[in-house]
């Protein structure tokens, strides 16, 4: 009778040297230990299913040592007499603790941070740098660590609703905006099956419409005017209050420009698409057509701010612009409070002026820079009435020349 190979030990195991070939050691009941070339020494067991051999990896010695190894042997064999694969069972169960892994580092935080590396970079970087402030200072405190597939609506809703009971309802909405855009993100991407914050807006208090305060009495827009004529503070301030009804931009649009912006050739002041606001993704360049009146206060500005690229520069930086709020300051040094007039105020006293004055509603609403929501029509609106644009600033400006000395 052939002699059996007697059972491993601890010692044969540690003694065992790599050989220029990889070489098996048995232990008994398919049991054996490979050692590699490499001196690697791998528990596996040899077994039988359905008629066919398998083998199936134990583990590392000395990770698991020989009596560790007999007692694995042994459960899998229990699983083999009631015919399931330990093999297969296995890599289920691998299969599983990977996918629970999975879910467990799929948090809220994870997921919003794919969403704005993935899905904001068409943004300009003020408002990519307004989002991720949101995000990290609003909602990710309350809801960074939760697992997305345990993330419910009222969690969402919860942290929304801490800027409500603030007081501040509109940034509750815009809270609970950006949170819809990531979980429909979510969806999308198979990270749940539902859009958890789809019609969380419902649930908060409503927006209540601000109007904002604007002068839009013929006499009284006069006596404005005069009143900015006089003010006696910073020159950027003053000239940028001087353009202010004559082009009836929003304020970041012309505390923001620079002097590459203006064709005094041609007459007109050229925004740049980035510097607009943006509607549903759109954004193009707006120009606007500068009367006589403006070319002049350009040129006097042009010998204060010329030499630099902004057209208003700080005071105390000639590389920033002046901020809205010292727009707003100067109107109340004027005596103009905030239920009186605003720095949007010269875009609402422009229009309702306007309107009055019979100049077409749509050519107003172009020279608003206010959106079309189709983008083909509104690039062929902007083209087509850039001459009315062009002869309304004009008379435009020549009315509030009017304005000023008579009334």
């Amino acid at each position: 009778m052939p002699r059996l190979a007697e059972p491993l030990t601890d010692i044969k195991i540690r003694n065992a040297k790599p050989g220029s070939k990889p070489y098996k050691l048995f232990d008994g009941g398919g049991l054996f230990i490979l050692v590699a070339t490499t001196g690697g020494k791998l528990w596996r067991l040899k077994y039988t299913l359905g008629g066919k051999e398998k083998l199936l990896t134990l583990g590392v010695y000395p990770a698991v040592p020989l009596k560790d190894a007999r007692q694995r042997r042994d459960d899998a064999k229990e699983l083999i007499a009631k015919g399931i694969d330990p093999g297969e069972q296995k890599k289920e169960a691998k299969a599983e603790a990977a996918a629970i892994a999975k879910d467990e580092a799929l948090t809220f935080e994870a997921v919003a941070r794919e969403w704005l590396a993935k899905k904001t970079g068409h943004l300009t970087p003020g408002y990519r740098k307004q989002l991720t402030s949101r995000l990290e200072n609003q909602l990710l405190p309350y809801l960074g660590g939760i697992r997305f597939s345990a993330l419910e609506p009222a969690d969402i809703l919860k942290a929304c609703r801490r800027a409500e009971e603030r007081g501040n309802i509109e940034m509750a909405h815009r809270l609970s905006q950006l949170a819809g855009q990531i979980t429909r993100f979510a969806r999308i991407c198979g990270y749940a099956k539902y859009d958890i914050g789809g019609g969380l807006s419902e649930a908060l208090q409503r927006v209540q419409k601000q109007h904002r305060a604007a002068i839009t009495d013929p006499a009284e827009a006069g006596g404005l005017l005069r009143a900015i004529d006089t003010y006696p503070g910073d020159l950027s301030v003053k000239y940028a209050l001087r353009l202010l009804p004559y082009v009836f931009l929003r304020s970041k649009e012309i505390r923001g420009a620079e002097w590459t912006e203006i064709d005094f050739d041609a007459a007109e002041w050229v925004i740049p698409a980035e510097r607009m606001k943006s509607a549903k993704g759109m954004r193009s360049p707006h120009i606007v057509p500068l009367a006589r009146q403006v070319v002049n206060i350009l040129k006097d500005l042009r010998q204060y701010s010329g030499g630099g690229r902004l057209l208003f520069p700080s005071p105390f930086n000639v590389n920033r612009q002046i901020s809205d709020v010292g727009l707003l300051n100067a109107l109340r040094r004027l005596g103009y409070g905030q239920e009186e007039m605003t720095v949007h105020g010269f875009r609402a006293m422009a229009s309702t002026l306007l309107n009055e004055k019979g100049y077409r509603a749509e050519v107003i609403e172009a020279q608003l820079s206010h959106h079309e929501r189709n983008s083909v029509r509104a690039a062929y609106n902007h083209a087509q009435y850039l001459p009315e644009r062009r002869r309304m600033m004009t008379e435009w400006a020549d009315y509030l020349d009017q304005l000023r000395q008579n009334f």
